[in-house]
C-alpha cells in the first residue's frame, strides 16, 4: 500500500503556525510514514522535511476589490484578486494531482472549504478566542476533526464556539518538550541576583518593557529581552529555564515554550482579533497554572508582579504542556487515514 499523502496548510502571519507545522509534520512522518506537503504563501522553511508548494499571496487588495468577506460568510475572498485566483487554482491543481488522504489546515476557513469541496477531509486547527462568527462556524462544521493546543481543562475558558465539544484539546506544543528544564537551568550560568526574561513574538508589536527594565535594575534584577528591537533568538529555551520569572504575551507558541521551561510567568495579552490572547490570559490567571495577568492598561509597578510570579511553582505548567501533543495529534490523524483506507 502507498504511503499516506497529507497536505498541511500553514497560515502566513506570525512565526507560530509554521513552527507548529514543522513539529506536527515530523510527527506524521514518524508515526505514519506519511508524505506531508506544506502549502503556504510563506517560503519553504529550511528545516521542513517534505514537499512544499509556495502559494500566491492574496493579502493586499486594491480599493477595487470589494466584498472581501462574501457578505460576512467568509474571512478573506476579495473580488477579482489575481493572487487569490492563483492560490486557489494552485491548491485545486495540487489536490487533483495528489489525491491526498486528508488536509490539515492551520488556519483558513477558505482553504478548509476548498479542500472539502474537492472531497478531501480536513483536520482543522482551532485557535483560542471567540470563534462564533459565521465564517469560523462554517469552517468548523465542515471539518472532520478539530484540534486545539491547550489542555482539556482549559477549553471552555479559552475558546467560544458552537463546535467546542468537538475540539480535541491535545495540550500545548513546544519545540523544547523533549528537553529537561531542570537540567538546562542547572547547566546555565547562575547569578546571585534574580533574573527575568522578556519573551516577544513575531505576530505583532513587542512588549513595552522600558518601565520593567528600570524597576528591575533598581531592585537588582537582571533582565534578558528576547525578540522585538533586541533581535530574534532562535533558541530561547536556556534563557527561559534559567529565569526566575518570564514576561510574555499570550501567543500559543510563546506560552508553550514558557510552560515547557517550567518557569512562572507574568502574561500580558496583546490585542488580537476575536479576543484570542485576552481569553487565554484570563484562563491562566484564574486557573491552576503558575501565571499572573497584567493587562495592557495596568499601571501597577512591575516589581511586585515579578516577585509574586517568582514565588509560584513552575511545576504547575506540567498540565498545560504535557509534552505529548505531537504524538496525540499523529494518533488522531492515523485513525482518520487508516479508517479511510480500510473503507
Amino acid at each position: 500500500m502507498s504511503r499516506p499523502r497529507i497536505g498541511y496548510y500553514v497560515h502566513h502571519v506570525g512565526a507560530g503556525h509554521v513552527v507548529r507545522a514543522g513539529q506536527l509534520s515530523d510527527a506524521l512522518r514518524t508515526h505514519l510514514d506519511a508524505e506531508v506537503t506544506g502549502l503556504s504563501s510563506l517560503p519553504r522553511p529550511a528545516s521542513w522535511g517534505g514537499g512544499w508548494l509556495r502559494l500566491a499571496a492574496d493579502e493586499e487588495p486594491s480599493p477595487s476589490h470589494g466584498d472581501v468577506d462574501a457578505g460576512g460568510r467568509l474571512h478573506w475572498v476579495p473580488r477579482h484578486h489575481p493572487g487569490l485566483l492563483a492560490r486557489s487554482a494552485g491548491l485545486s491543481r495540487w489536490l487533483a494531482e495528489t489525491e491526498p488522504d486528508l488536509m490539515v489546515v492551520d488556519v483558513s476557513v477558505e482553504v478548509t472549504l476548498l479542500a472539502r469541496l474537492h472531497g478531501v477531509p480536513v483536520v482543522g486547527v482551532v485557535v483560542p478566542g471567540d470563534r462564533t462568527d459565521p465564517a469560523h462556524v462554517l469552517g468548523q462544521d465542515v471539518s472532520a476533526e478539530l484540534v486545539g493546543f491547550w489542555p482539556p481543562g482549559a477549553t471552555t475558558a479559552v475558546v467560544r464556539s458552537p463546535a467546542r465539544d468537538r475540539i480535541h484539546a491535545l495540550g500545548a506544543l513546544s519545540r523544547w518538550s523533549a528537553q529537561s528544564p531542570q537540567a538546562v537551568a542547572a547547566g546555565a550560568t547562575r547569578h546571585r541576583s534574580p533574573r527575568v526574561a522578556v519573551l516577544n513574538g513575531r505576530g505583532g508589536p513587542a512588549l513595552d518593557v522600558a518601565g520593567l527594565e528600570a524597576e528591575a535594575a533598581a531592585a537588582g534584577w537582571e533582565v534578558d529581552v528576547l525578540g522585538g528591537s533586541h533581535g530574534w533568538v532562535d533558541d530561547p529555551f536556556r534563557v527561559l529555564a534559567a529565569a526566575d520569572a518570564v514576561v510574555t504575551q499570550c501567543g500559543q507558541n510563546a506560552l508553550a515554550d514558557v510552560a515547557a521551561s517550567r518557569t512562572p510567568a507574568v502574561v500580558c495579552p496583546a490585542q488580537r482579533p476575536h479576543d484570542e490572547q485576552e481569553m487565554v490570559a484570563a484562563a491562566l490567571d484564574a486557573g491552576p497554572w503558575p501565571a499572573v495577568r497584567r493587562a495592557a492598561d495596568d499601571t501597577r509597578p512591575w516589581l511586585p508582579l515579578l516577585q509574586h510570579a517568582a514565588t509560584l511553582d513552575g511545576a504547575g505548567w506540567s498540565t498545560w504542556c504535557e509534552r505529548t501533543a505531537a504524538d496525540r495529534f499523529a494518533s488522531l490523524v492515523a485513525g482518520l487515514v487508516h479508517g479511510r483506507r480500510a473503507a
